[in-house]
């Protein structure tokens, strides 16, 4: 049976140590890969007892723990910064950089709201004419506006452009000044001279307020009614006009895609969701010491459980005049108690450093400073 080398007391990194070489490129990885061998065996007991492992495991250990490190924080930061970062592009590489925080998936969110009032949005309106005829009051807008721009779906009408015309184009004021002029402006055909030339601005508003409410409450109202793409206008036309009509696609509204890539961009794809969040592997070099502590211990906890898993395979071990029982149990069950404490200290660090528990702690301190300032006696100048 050929005897499996084990720790021999010292180890030599070289790259394609480790499974799967995240960090084998990294300086300070290999540095420290090392130093950490030597650290872990020395605590398990080395040299006094043999520590069965080879330097490989404790490689190994150690990129687990970077890894399991870099994930803990990195799904600290995309919980943190998802609505900051949503449809963005998932070429960026955010890890280890300050996001600044903003209102751009706030506002991607209440685009859809601003489709249906009209401020904004991200859904096409179309735009289309009917002619509107004498005495003729109803029109199929299914039929007549597939004619003018045949959309490929179903269609919801938004606005119908039917209004009564201005006031200003219809009262009268027999005491024109000089029209010729008025003409030359375009002023005309809207209002009288004399409002332009020798009444104030105000006036000139007050008198159209005027009249347009008093059409909107003693005359009939220029109106309509839809009822299933039919459209009625009220009052009945007296004359032919052109009618416009705005309209959207209703497939279009309901399409969840409409943040595609545009064709040509380079970008591979938009933030969705956690699973696309443009967050990478750590560089271990820009951990700092504090991460760099919990990563040693959680690497001393996983090779304690592979050292167990090891010495579990044999109950015991026969010695001359006898036989030793191994310690795979109490390494097991350490290792487990390690492993769940060291990742509840981390996410517990990373709750207290989220946005809204950081502006709790700076109120508080204000106001405990506000406190201590009170109490300071303020000097009093004579002068």
């Amino acid at each position: 049976m050929v005897e499996i080398p084990i720790w021999p007391g010292s180890s030599s990194f070289a790259t394609g140590s480790t499974p799967f070489g995240f960090f084998d490129s990294d300086a300070a990885f290999q540095t420290d890969a090392d130093n950490v061998a030597d650290w872990c065996a020395k605590r398990l007991g080395y040299p006094i007892v043999d520590v069965e492992l080879q330097s490989s495991n404790f490689y190994t250990c150690f990129e687990e723990a970077i890894s399991e490190y870099s994930n803990h924080v990195n799904q600290f930061n995309i919980q943190q910064n998802m609505l900051s970062i949503m449809g963005t592009s998932v070429d960026n590489n955010l890890t280890h950089k300050h996001i600044s925080a903003n209102l751009g998936g706030l506002v991607q969110l209440a685009t859809e709201y601003g489709s249906e009032t009209f401020t904004n949005g991200n859904i096409n309106f179309y735009s289309a004419s009917i002619s509107v005829s004498t005495d003729n009051q109803v029109y199929d807008l299914n039929a007549l506006i597939r004619n003018v721009k045949a959309p490929t779906g179903s269609i919801e009408i938004k606005k119908v452009h039917h209004y009564s015309p201005p006031a200003s184009a219809r009262f009268y004021d027999p005491y024109l000044g000089n029209q010729a002029m008025l003409d030359t402006f375009g002023f005309g055909a809207y209002s009288t001279g004399v409002s332009f030339m020798l009444m104030p601005m105000y006036a000139d508003m007050l008198r159209i307020q005027a009249i347009e409410f008093n059409d909107l409450m003693r005359k009939s109202a220029y109106s309509f009614e839809l009822i299933n793409n039919k459209l009625r206008i009220y009052p009945i036309p007296t004359n032919d006009f052109t009618l416009w009509i705005e309209y959207i696609v209703k497939e279009e509204r309901s399409n969840p895609l409409k943040y595609l890539p545009l064709s040509g961009s380079g970008i591979t794809g938009f933030v969705s969701d956690m699973s696309n969040a443009p967050y990478q592997r750590m560089e271990y070099t820009k951990i700092n010491s504090v991460g760099r502590q919990w990563v040693f211990r959680y690497t001393l906890a996983l090779v304690k459980e592979m050292l167990g898993y090891i010495r579990g395979k044999y109950g015991t071990i026969p010695i001359p005049n006898g036989e030793t029982t191994l310690n795979a149990a109490d390494l097991l069950a350490a290792a487990g108690t390690e492993k769940q404490a060291l990742i509840e200290e981390l996410r517990t660090m990373l709750d207290t450093m989220t946005r809204s528990k950081l502006l709790e702690a700076k109120r508080a301190e204000t106001e405990h400073l506000n406190v201590a300032l009170n109490g300071t006696p303020l000097k009093i100048y004579i002068g």
